[in-house]
């Protein structure tokens, strides 16, 4: 059986297991410590220490760059027929994959982490996290984040705005059955949503009925 090493509510792990969902192929997911990631250190012979991180037998598959998609990659080639990532629209595909890990998601995630952090008493768990976070982004950041929710928010609802006015014409981003793109943004909206943290902004209404959609969608 495949194995997904993943925190659950990260936006790049959702993708991956909601991949498998939809293409009814079992799947066993291990849940890796936020505060301590000598599993997936491990694992990888100490090349890795992030997640999403999969197991096929004794091949070892995670990221190889900040910006490269092997997980999924290596699902479409085995398991999805190249479904994932059509040639036809690859170039189109690569942009909007672009978009959503570095502007959608670098706002979404500050609306989720303030109240994720918050749910762990351990002190030492939560301060390692927090710690971890300001080394990226500055002293104070989490604390900034959550006094900046008003403002996320609204910048949140801007950069999915184009999505919503898709979905008002399309069932998913590039034809009648998902893409990648479209897993990648289902795992950012579960990400924000994740504990009912987060709403998505009510006032897009497409985009809701699309999440709904991927929710129910298996590949025939």
């Amino acid at each position: 059986m495949i194995t997904l090493y993943q925190l659950e509510h990260s936006p790049f792990c959702i993708p991956i297991a909601a991949i498998f969902k939809a293409l009814d192929v079992p799947l066993r997911k291990v849940e890796v410590s936020n505060a301590d990631r000598s599993k997936v250190i491990k694992l990888t012979g100490g090349a890795y220490y992030q997640v999403p991180v999969l197991a096929d037998g004794k091949k070892i598959i995670f990221e190889t760059s900040a910006e490269s998609q092997d997980l999924a990659r290596y699902v479409d080639s085995k398991f999805a027929g190249g479904r994932l990532f059509p040639a036809k629209v690859d170039g189109l595909q690569s942009i909007v994959i672009t978009y959503l890990e570095n502007e959608v998601e670098g706002v979404t995630f500050k609306l989720v982490d303030p109240k994720y952090l918050a749910g762990f008493a351990d002190l030492v768990v939560r301060t390692s996290i927090i710690r971890h976070k300001e080394r990226k982004f500055g002293k104070g950041c989490v604390d900034l984040w959550k006094k900046e929710a008003p403002i996320l928010r609204a910048q949140a609802e801007k950069l999915l705005a184009p999505f919503d006015r898709t979905f008002r014409h399309a069932e998913f981003l590039f034809g009648p059955q998902p893409v990648y793109a479209d897993f990648l943004l289902f795992g950012i909206l579960g990400n924000l949503t994740y504990r009912k943290y987060n709403p998505i902004p009510p006032r897009l209404k497409a985009l809701v009925a699309w999440e709904k959609r991927m929710r129910g969608f298996r590949f025939a």
